[in-house]
C-alpha cells in the first residue's frame, strides 16, 4: 500500500471477538454514540437503509425493459453477476481502509456467524472523514448501475452480469448508511470519530 494509506491487514475469517481488532487510545471524553450492541442487531435495525437501494435496482431494471420492448436480464448470468459482486466484499471493505492514514492499523475478515465482511479499527477520522470512509464503498455499485443503464439493450450477458455486480455493490453498504445516519444526527459538526470494543464513539480534540 501506499506510504499515506494505513496498515492493511487481511486476517481472513475472524474466530475471536471483533474488539480484540478495536483497542486504539480512546480520549476520556469521547461519548459513547446510541448504536445496537452488537452486529447482528445492527444489520436488522439498518435494514430500512437498503430499500433506497433496491428501489434504484428495480427502477434501472424495468424503466430499461419498458424503452426497449424487451427483457435485458438473463437470471443464470445475473446469479453469475450476483456472485462476483459477492466476491467483491474484501474490496468493499478495502475501500473503507485507505481512507485512514498511515498510523491506522486496519483487519480487514469475515464472520462467519453474521455472514459478513468487515474493517476492524480503532483509529479517530474528523467527521466529514468518516463519512467518506463509510460511504466509499457504494461506487462499487453505483458504477456497475450506470455500466448497466448506458449498455446497449442487446448485451444481454454483460448487462446481466453487471447488473448482478451492482445488487451486492448497493445494497451491501446499508450498515455503513445506518452509521452515517446515525452520526449525522449524534454527532457535533467538529467532533472526531473512533470505533471502540464493539462501539462507536465521538469527541471533541481538545486544544
Amino acid at each position: 500500500m501506499g506510504k499515506h494509506m494505513a496498515k492493511i491487514k487481511f486476517v481472513g475469517i475472524i474466530k475471536t471477538d471483533i474488539k480484540n481488532y478495536q483497542q486504539g487510545l480512546l480520549p476520556n471524553n469521547a461519548i459513547k454514540l446510541k448504536m445496537p450492541t452488537s452486529t447482528n442487531k445492527l444489520l436488522i435495525n439498518a435494514l430500512p437503509f437498503a430499500i433506497p437501494s433496491f428501489i434504484v435496482i428495480f427502477l434501472s431494471i424495468f424503466l430499461k425493459t419498458y424503452f426497449f420492448n424487451e427483457f435485458v436480464i438473463n437470471p443464470v448470468y445475473f446469479l453469475i453477476g450476483f456472485a462476483v459482486g459477492f466476491l467483491l466484499l474484501p474490496a468493499h471493505e478495502l475501500l473503507h481502509a485507505i481512507v485512514y492514514p498511515n498510523n491506522a492499523n486496519v483487519s480487514i475478515g469475515f464472520i462467519l456467524k453474521s455472514f459478513a465482511a468487515v474493517a476492524l479499527v480503532s483509529f479517530p477520522l474528523k467527521k466529514f472523514r468518516f463519512i467518506i470512509m463509510s460511504l466509499l464503498p457504494l461506487v462499487l455499485g453505483i458504477v456497475p448501475i450506470v455500466m448497466f443503464i448506458c449498455f446497449p439493450a442487446e448485451w444481454i450477458i454483460a448487462n446481466s452480469i453487471i447488473c448482478g455486480i451492482s445488487v451486492m455493490g448497493l445494497i451491501s453498504p446499508y450498515p455503513d448508511l445506518y452509521n452515517v445516519f446515525q452520526v449525522l444526527k449524534q454527532a457535533p459538526k467538529n467532533s472526531y470519530l473512533q470505533f471502540h470494543n464493539d462501539d462507536l464513539y465521538y469527541f471533541i480534540k481538545e486544544q
